[in-house]
């Protein structure tokens, strides 16, 4: 039985939306030796962080929430030019009350004063975008891979949008959270993604976040 304290996260949370990259989402890549549909480089789609958050808010709920699940490495990777509008179209009508953006580690390396300001007025105009009319709750976590300028740039335009920033990047210090601690892979990236316990490393520290 749920505290009192504690089924109001669950029960206002019926659509979650996920922005993020290969930790979030990736599709089957024979050439680099990837079979799965989910979060590289859980070992099962259960095991990723999007499908424990979602399981964990969905227990004390009346009802299963309602998922979108979106691969957005290449607005990291072209965060200037990227067109929002266009390319998120169904994550903006998809009206979330929960939103979890995870991003930043395939964002070039911000080396000039000029490109942190980019990446955070780009990071600005995609949370601006999802503040819908129904006001949703905005997780933005940090990197796994910890990068001070990024890492910066995402909690200053998480701060700025009221949103809360989740900072996980302990976990990305600890070689126990990779997967390549946990199995063999034939490529070496994909086995410097968050492992079964990196995931869950994630997933909690999002939940504590959703939760308080």
């Amino acid at each position: 039985m749920a505290r009192a304290d504690e089924p109001q996260a669950a029960d206002k949370f019926q659509k979650i939306l996920f922005l993020g990259n290969s930790i979030t989402l990736h599709g089957p890549s024979p050439k680099i030796g990837w079979k799965g549909n989910w979060g590289m480089a859980a070992s099962a789609p259960e095991k990723d962080f999007v499908h424990i958050v979602t399981r964990s808010l969905a227990k004390s709920s009346e009802k299963k929430p309602k998922t979108l699940v979106k691969n957005i490495a290449a607005f990291e990777r072209q965060y200037v030019t990227y067109d929002l509008k266009q390319n998120l179209k169904e994550a903006f009508a998809f009206q979330p009350d929960l939103v979890v953006v995870a991003i930043g580690e395939n964002v070039p390396k911000l080396e000039t004063e000029e490109t942190k300001m980019q990446f955070k007025a780009s990071v600005d105009q995609l949370l601006k975008e999802l503040r819908t009319d129904n006001q949703p709750t905005i997780i933005v976590r940090s990197c796994f891979w910890p990068n001070t300028a990024k890492d910066a740039a995402l909690r200053q335009a998480c701060q700025q949008a009221g949103g809360i920033f989740v900072d996980i990047s302990s976990l990305g210090k600890d070689e126990s959270n990779y997967a390549r601690s946990e199995r063999d892979f034939q490529h070496a990236g994909v086995a410097a993604h968050p492992g079964d316990k990196g995931m869950q490393a994630i997933a909690d520290a999002i939940l504590k976040a959703v939760q308080h």
